[in-house]
């Protein structure tokens, strides 16, 4: 066994040792349903290591995310249901059917190809181009998911000025009807803006969401700095305050 095989086997180990009589109260207590915060908590860790090119942070955050896959791998086995192992080979197996112009060297891939595997492994109908909704991702995630899906068959803007167009045009309508479709279109149509321009609609939306609180929390400081009591203070005047806190973070 190479050392990365070792690596891994003690890892396993750690794990029964943990989830053993005898072992840690907490990963004994946990659940494949009660882990799914945890799940979603380490990947967007790992998102904002890799934003931040931090190699050191990726490496712990990947190890993090390891250790979910493990853990719910561990809990399936104590279940007779499948092992860590099954995972793997699972995993392996896939990766060498899914790319036959690779292993094979049978033909070139193809969205439209992948798609179809996909389909026929899974004893379904390709129903869409467009390939199967994944209704657990975000849904910013999923806008980009399907419309990077729909333009891989051609079915896409020209260039981002259309979309500008279209952006417009959806905002008209929820003036005339404002109402959550109308709102979801306006969103559907950023998210094509941001994938023409190459943002990260997800990432681009948390850093906005960042820079307010860092904002907010400045503002708060200024105030009190000057003796005043942000809940005393109407919109007009906090909106001083906020003009200040901008010009200070830009410098």
């Amino acid at each position: 066994m190479g050392k990365i095989g070792e690596s891994f086997e003690k890892l396993i180990e750690v794990m029964e040792i943990l989830r053993a009589p005898g072992g840690c109260d907490w990963d004994r207590a946990q659940t494949h349903e009660s882990l799914k915060p945890y799940l979603i908590e380490e990947a967007y860790e790992l998102l904002e290591a890799i934003d931040e090119k931090d190699d050191e942070a990726m490496k712990e955050e990947l190890g993090d995310v390891l250790l979910q896959v493990v853990f719910h791998s561990q809990i399936a086995k104590e279940r007779n249901a499948f092992t860590i192992k099954d995972v793997v080979d699972n995993l392996t197996d896939k990766l060498i059917r899914r790319h036959p112009h690779v292993f094979k060297k049978d033909g070139k891939y193809s969205y439209i190809r992948w798609e179809e595997m996909k389909a026929k492994e899974k004893g379904k109908k390709k129903k869409s181009s467009i390939g199967e909704v994944n209704k657990a991702l975000p849904a910013l995630s999923l806008a980009r998911r399907i419309q990077e899906n729909a333009s891989v068959v051609g079915f896409d803007w020209k260039d981002s000025q259309g979309i500008i167009e279209k952006i417009k045009e959806e905002i008209e309508e929820f003036k005339r009807n404002p109402s959550e479709e109308e709102f979801g279109d306006i969103l559907f149509s950023l998210v094509n803006l941001s994938r023409f321009l190459n943002i990260d609609p997800e990432r681009a939306l948390r850093k906005s969401v960042e820079k307010f609180v860092e904002r907010f929390s400045l503002m708060e400081k200024l105030i009190e700095k000057d003796g005043k009591s942000i809940k005393d203070m109407d919109v007009e005047e906090m909106d001083k305050y906020w003009e200040i806190a901008k010009k200070e973070m830009r410098r």
